[in-house]
């Protein structure tokens, strides 16, 4: 198949190297705004450069990725609806919720699949705890602990739009959640602090921060996130149960060190970016776009989906500023 993408930055370029080395993917058309970055990727990969959304749409694509900024992507989005092409979109949907409950409402009825870029859906560790909990071999969960920890925050400038780190780094974490337990959030309560960077301070964000999550089953998830860890990149989940407990993450590469005597795990080098720690999960990620492109499987992760991660990250960014407890349902209200 043809595949086009939009957007040739650091994930972009990323996504076309990966989409480059699979079996169903014939031939690659790029485009972006920096016609350097599109020329790049065409003489690294042999694809061909169109010189807009618009020109690229016409070329004869069957699937489109949006990698582009995130202002871009509601519009990116209608104009493959519109143009009745398959679209795999990184996360957000949009800036705003309520910029992608719009989307939401646009693509409404049509029959256009839309993939939302969540990848850890398609790590080997999340999807191993889904089943886990799926097939109730844990009992009945009373707690979840997921982390993010961020090697080294990102630049000022990506900062000061982000939105937040709730809506930027832990909406990875509150996805997550919801796909592994099944579960919706009823409440949440958030804190925060800025021990780092004084730009992100500056930005009105926290550079680290935690929430206690409720469950509509009473379970308790517990969410850390930081953008200083110098050990590297951490990503984990626990699941305890009435049963068992297990651990996504807990690998020889995991950015910990024991100081218990006699200890040598973990062993390896430790995840020091996303891309590191996710590249099978992107390569799955993408495999299975081709095959929503294929119409042999509906879309993994709709836009519906991906708002409701957007849904906790709004709540927790209010409980944070208002140091209170929030539910989703009033954030969904206001």
């Amino acid at each position: 198949m043809r595949i086009g993408i939009l957007g040739l930055g650091r994930i972009g370029a990323f996504h076309a190297e990966t989409l480059s080395g699979l079996d169903a993917v014939e031939s690659l058309v790029v485009s972006d705004p920096f016609a350097d970055a599109a020329k790049a990727a065409a003489e690294r990969f042999g694809a061909e450069v169109a010189d807009s959304p618009e020109a690229l749409l016409a070329s004869g694509v069957d699937g489109v990725v949006v990698a582009a900024a995130t202002d871009a992507h509601p519009g990116l989005i209608l104009a493959c609806v519109e143009a009745g092409v398959p679209v795999f979109c990184e996360k957000p949907v949009a800036r705003t919720i309520g910029e992608g409950v719009e989307v939401l409402k646009a693509v409404g009825g049509r029959d256009v699949p839309v993939q939302i870029g969540f990848n850890r859906r398609f790590d080997a560790g999340f999807v191993a705890a889904r089943a886990a909990v799926r097939s109730g071999e844990l009992g009945k969960l009373h707690t979840v602990r997921s982390t993010t920890l961020d090697p080294a925050p990102p630049p000022a400038a990506y900062v000061a739009a982000s939105g937040g780190i709730f809506r930027d780094c832990s909406v990875h974490d509150f996805d997550i959640i919801r796909w592994v337990t099944g579960r919706e959030v009823t409440e949440v309560y958030a804190a925060g602090g800025n021990r780092g960077a004084d730009y992100i301070r500056e930005a009105g964000d926290a550079d680290t921060t935690g929430a206690v999550l409720t469950l509509d089953d009473g379970t308790l998830a517990v969410v850390s996130n930081s953008r200083h860890n110098g050990r590297g990149h951490d990503v984990r989940m626990e699941l305890h149960g009435f049963a068992d407990s297990i651990a996504v993450g807990l690998e020889d590469k995991l950015p910990l060190r024991s100081v218990e005597p006699g200890t040598t795990f973990p062993a390896g080098t430790p995840h020091d970016f996303f891309m590191d720690r996710f590249t099978d999960a992107y390569r799955a990620e993408l495999t299975a776009f081709t095959e929503v492109v294929a119409g042999s499987r509906p879309s993994p992760c709709t836009i519906a989906e991906a708002l409701e991660a957007g849904w906790i990250a709004e709540a927790c960014t209010l409980s944070l500023h208002e140091h209170r407890p929030v539910t989703v349902e009033e954030v969904r209200q206001a």
